[in-house]
């Protein structure tokens, strides 16, 4: 028989210095849980995949740079990001306040948006961007 088709998806991937420690920060203040983690050597990770509700990523560890490779770590790139990974939850008060009482850096306030919605914006410990909101994307459009 064979194995039935997944849907389609969207599963972004980064990468950290020290993934060992993105993912506790991650699981712990974002609420992301671990669904499968395969360490590397010396304390670092060759793969893993953090679910959030009916969504997930994939992280790694950083390794050496390929000079043709066009993937860099936030720090790696001067402290740019290019992209901001978005989080819908059903309060975002509540994440917002367990980052900030983990040390975590807030970049945009905790606000109510004018399409409606709550909303922050926060650091991880390497740099990329989350924003948080409760305003379901899938509920605007045709």
């Amino acid at each position: 028989m064979p194995k039935p088709q997944q849907p389609s998806s969207v599963v972004p991937a980064l990468h950290y210095r020290d993934a060992p420690a993105a993912i506790e920060w991650l699981c712990k203040n974002l609420g992301f849980e671990k669904h499968f983690v395969v360490p590397g050597g010396e304390g670092t990770i060759a793969h893993a995949q953090l679910s959030f509700g009916g969504g997930m990523i994939m992280l790694g560890s950083a390794r050496k740079q390929d000079p043709s490779s066009r993937v860099r770590t936030v720090a790696e790139s001067g402290g740019f990001n290019t992209q901001v990974n978005c989080l819908v939850v059903p309060d975002p008060d509540v994440v917002h306040d367990r980052v900030r009482d983990a040390g975590g850096e807030i970049v945009q306030a905790l606000r109510d948006e004018a399409y409606g919605g709550r909303s922050f914006v926060c650091a991880d410990p390497e740099g990329y961007l989350w924003h948080v909101s409760n305003s379901d994307p899938w509920a605007y459009g045709d």
